[in-house]
């Protein structure tokens, strides 16, 4: 069995990859880094250590890579392949979707065969977006083929991969913790179960507890960290203060993912201890600036703080802390980051309320956006 995997970086090494290669998939990596490609070629294998008190190191094998800029090479792999998955960002599957339909019309027009194409992203919806995308670039009689034989169930993925300071460009260290849970409901029903991933009937409560408690805490954290100085999760998690403040913001999502899915509240209780464990896992080094970068993704409507926050409100339940998160992602000014410039020129020409309602499309007269600019406003950065 063959996939390939768009994404050589550390989560695609680190999390998806390790999981199908141990699973008894090849592995065909495509990524645009010379490096990584060139690596994987030679060298058909990698390894993957556990950060944790008591240490693993995996092999990783029967792997190779093709450089993505390749598209011959590409649209042969995904014309034979039995997976596609992805981990890449979600703001760029746009980008490599006009190759995968190529590679998917070559193979329906070969040797029609079903597969999946899986978008493993921290986005609510990566596969339904990826399809879109490719369906694009299809004509309307590929498009019909395409309905019959190829699937593209979504999914929600949770591992933490630090920034990586290995002297071994493929080595990569994660948490021992991971989660790959896939909507059943879209897929064939010849699909085989892989050891690793978790096939769901309803992927969207899943999907939302994830994003709503591990990725909304995650960039919390970071925020409110950046502001005080701080250069990791483990440091901002050792503030008992901020500590509290990011625990508060996963208490308010899980009121929402409550109320809204009926989770045992006792259940979701030890779920948000299980992830304040994670992001105090003394072996990892995870920097906030690498967790709170694209903070304009992170406050779009759909994403990880305003919809919850905006569900929180018309629920009638508290979104204080969540107001907060936002307002601190506001305040993240970090001169590397594209989105966090970009936010920071429109605050400056354009103004709070302006910028606010622009990038998370809440209304100046909704609750939420003036709970955001009354903690915006109580927010120095003059603290770093």
């Amino acid at each position: 069995m063959k996939v390939v995997h768009y994404g050589a970086g550390n989560i695609g090494r680190g999390f998806i990859g390790q999981v199908l290669s141990q699973a008894g998939y090849e592995v065909v990596f495509v990524d645009v880094s010379e490096t990584l490609v060139n690596q994987l070629q030679e060298r058909g294998e990698y390894t993957v250590s556990y950060a944790s008190d008591t240490p693993e190191t995996f092999h990783i094998r029967n792997v190779t890579a093709i450089n993505g800029n390749d598209h011959e090479s590409v649209i042969e792999a995904i014309a034979s392949a039995d997976l596609v998955t992805t981990a890449i960002g979600v703001n760029i599957l746009k980008h490599i979707a006009p190759v995968i339909a190529q590679g998917l019309e070559r193979r329906l027009q070969e040797n029609p065969q079903r597969l999946h194409v899986i978008a493993c992203e921290n986005a609510i919806g990566g596969s339904a977006q990826l399809k879109a995308h490719v369906y694009s670039h299809l004509s309307d009689d590929v498009k019909k083929l395409a309905d019959t034989y190829i699937a593209f169930p979504n999914a929600a993925v949770d591992r933490i991969v630090p920034i990586q300071q290995n002297e071994d460009p493929l080595h990569v260290v994660v948490e021992p913790y991971h989660e790959w849970i896939v909507d059943k409901s879209m897929m064939f029903d010849d699909f085989q179960p892989v050891e690793g991933i978790l096939l769901v009937d309803d992927l969207e409560p899943y999907i939302e507890r994830k994003l709503f408690t591990v990725n909304t805490g995650h960039c919390v954290a970071a925020y409110l960290g950046y502001l005080q100085g701080l250069e990791t999760i483990q440091d901002v998690m050792k503030n008992t203060d901020l500590a509290a403040q990011v625990e508060s913001v996963m208490k308010e999502t899980g009121a929402v993912l409550i109320a809204k899915y009926g989770f045992n509240s006792d259940e979701h209780s030890a779920y948000i201890r299980k992830i304040l464990g994670r992001f105090r896992n003394p072996h990892l080094t995870d920097e906030v600036v690498r967790v709170g970068r694209s903070p304009i993704r992170k406050i779009s409507p759909n994403d990880r703080l305003i919809k919850p926050a905006a569900e929180a409100q018309e629920r009638g339940l508290s979104a204080n802390y969540l107001a907060k998160g936002v307002a601190a992602a506001l305040r993240f000014d970090y001169p590397e980051d594209p989105e966090a410039v970009e936010l920071q020129t429109s605050l400056r020409e354009k103004g709070l309320t302006e910028t606010l309602t622009a990038y998370t499309g809440l209304q100046a007269d909704h609750p939420v956006h003036q709970a955001i600019v009354a903690q915006y406003e109580q927010l120095h950065t003059a603290s770093r």
